[in-house]
């Protein structure tokens, strides 16, 4: 066997049957479940995934570390249940382990924003080390925005990985809180700070960065969300960062409260 797809889930139902069929090349496809109740798990099996559940959510780079644990192939790739491999990106997949040159590879993304595939605003290419040897790459242990950190050499891929990301703003609505809440605990724990002053400037920057350095204009109407869906994402994550401190400070202060 020469190489295993890895991925980590949680309600991944209306993704896995698809992610799984754009990969079914690999030998293995290995997957770490923390909790699905939508039918993820045994539709995944059912597709012939080694699936091994946990009960506890340490973060996607150790949870993805975890996954990488278990595999037994040479090579590895590592993709989310919302991106898809296409035949052209398989063939050079298979063509550069084979040719044996690099110890990982990377791959730009192309990824769709409600319906259109975002070819500015920051999102193209977005090159990610997706491919490498077990045993010389590993991710990183952030508990969000994790990535593959290696020490040998990275070869680069032309064909993009497909990414479906957001379908409605629902979806983004959703992501923007979660994300946000894991960014400013990340945040909080590397001792960083913030103000409320800070997380408008911090926003408005994103926004800005998005729309016009990036040429998110030229995205269409698409643009136009995604910059303000960074600038919110921006804006909610320092602004729950200083709340992260100011409650912080609440033990110690009510302990100096006289008793009644």
């Amino acid at each position: 066997m020469k190489i295993s797809v890895v991925l980590i889930t949680k309600n991944e139902a209306h993704n896995i049957r698809e992610c799984l069929e754009s990969v079914s090349w690999c030998d293995r496809a290995i997957i770490v479940d923390s909790g699905s109740t939508d039918g993820t798990v045994e539709t995944a099996r059912a597709m012939g995934a080694e699936v091994h559940e946990t009960a506890t959510w340490p973060g996607f780079g150790p949870q993805k570390n975890l996954a990488l644990s278990k595999v037994q192939t040479e090579w590895v790739l590592s993709i989310d249940a919302d991106e898809r491999v296409t035949p052209a990106l398989r063939d050079e997949i298979l063509s550069a382990i084979n040719a044996n040159e690099a110890d990982a590879y990377d791959m730009p993304r192309l990824s769709r924003f409600c319906g259109r595939f975002m070819r500015h605003s920051g999102w193209y290419p977005d090159r990610l080390t997706r491919v490498f040897r077990v045993g010389k790459a590993r991710f990183t242990d952030d508990i969000v925005h994790e990535n593959v950190v290696t020490d040998g050499p990275i070869g680069h891929l032309q064909t993009p990985l497909l990414h479906y990301t957001y379908d409605n703003f629902s979806q983004v609505l959703g992501k923007i809180d979660h994300y946000s809440t894991l960014g400013a605990r990340q945040a909080f724990q590397r001792g960083k700070s913030a103000s409320v002053a800070s997380a408008w400037g911090h926003g408005a920057w994103a926004f800005l960065r998005t729309y016009l350095l990036r040429r998110g204009f030229m995205d269409g109407p698409q643009g136009l969300a995604v910059a303000l869906m960074n600038g919110q994402a921006s804006y909610y994550k320092y602004i729950k960062l200083w709340l992260l401190h100011q409650q912080a400070k609440q033990p110690a202060a009510s302990g100096d409260r006289p008793a009644h």
